[in-house]
């Protein structure tokens, strides 16, 4: 019996440990949560319906990246950009899909550009770059976040 309530004594002992220790706090928990975020990635990229049949995301990423340029080099090609600028061949565009599905687009220069007039190659790209199909925005954890890119658009194939 004796063995019994040593045993017992040492049980509610060890046990007593257990509520000792300290629990943390909320804010605690929180910081650590963020922490250990990569806010630098999506856990999915946006997509648009042709692509998300990909299972393989490198696949369906890669997709998705040509379908944009595709799309706008299209929209681009039957444009004035060409003539008003024979000499641009490329141009980058950095494309901003918003949580909400919206999708915002700025020509990139390089400082060298600025034999170009950028206020009207920016009016050319915001009048011709509209009506796309939806694209649905990056996730982040369950969320749809904002996310940025910088697409090179070939003007003319030679």
């Amino acid at each position: 019996m004796k063995q019994f309530s040593l045993f017992l004594v040492v049980i509610l002992f060890n046990s007593c440990q257990y509520f000792n220790k300290q629990v943390p706090s909320e804010k605690e928990l929180l910081q650590k949560e963020l922490k250990a975020i990569n806010w630098k990635e999506v856990d999915e990229l946006p997509s648009v319906a042709d692509c998300e049949k990909i299972e393989n995301k490198t696949q369906r990423e890669q997709c998705f990246f040509e379908y944009m340029t595709q799309l706008i080099q299209q929209k681009l090609s039957v444009d004035t950009l060409s003539i008003l600028y024979p000499e641009l061949d490329t141009i980058e565009v950095k494309v901003t899909i918003f949580p909400n599905a919206t999708m915002q687009f700025e020509p990139q220069f390089s400082k060298d550009s600025v034999a170009y007039n950028t206020i009207k190659i920016d009016s050319i790209l915001k009048a011709r770059l509209v009506d796309f199909p939806k694209v649905n925005p990056a996730i982040k954890r369950g969320i749809p976040v904002k996310t940025q890119f910088i697409l090179p658009v070939i003007l003319k194939a030679e």
